[in-house]
């Protein structure tokens, strides 16, 4: 698995400590982008090449920054294959529960189930709303968690795959 980066000016800083963080845990990272911070960049460039390099190659993942994190998300979804998801602060009160009554503890819960359940192969990180130390916890978990197989999972991703084939038709 090769992790790809790829920033604006705003989350410059935080890739390039993700980046330094990623290679002293052992992967093989490829930096898509920005090189410097620079408020005049066009984001959708370096996106773009991190995410047609993950469309390529599904084993990939990459590991994006944004102020919000949403605008990233966007480009990189438009690659067939890519399912890229936002994270943002981690907070969760004392005991979050959600609509089913679920409670959870965990504030990376999302990052976990993003990757069991939608087999996300992108994280957007919204460098405005996450400390760096939370971003890499998130990370950690992103790329520590396998895809479940499950076979509800596995028709809705389908049913992802389905619908972008027919965009593109």
């Amino acid at each position: 698995m090769k992790i790809y980066l790829a920033t604006d000016h705003a989350g410059f800083t935080l890739k390039e400590k993700v980046y330094a963080f990623l290679i002293e845990k052992g992967y093989t990272v490829e930096d898509c982008g920005a090189y410097e911070e620079d408020s005049a960049d066009d984001f959708p460039d370096f996106i773009s090449a991190a995410a047609k390099k993950v469309s390529g190659n599904q084993e990939d993942r990459a590991i994006i920054f944004g102020g919000s994190g949403q605008g990233e998300a966007m480009v990189a979804n438009k690659f067939p294959g890519v399912r890229a998801a936002v994270f943002y602060s981690p907070i969760l009160p004392k005991e979050a529960v959600d609509i089913a009554g679920n409670k959870s503890h965990d504030p990376f819960e999302m990052v976990r189930l993003t990757r069991e359940h939608n087999d996300a192969n992108v994280l957007s990180l919204a460098v405005r709303f996450v400390s760096e130390e939370d971003a890499k916890k998130a990370i950690e978990v992103f790329l520590g968690t396998s895809f479940s197989h499950a076979e509800r999972h596995k028709r809705r991703i389908e049913k992802m795959t389905t619908i972008e084939e027919e965009l593109v038709a």
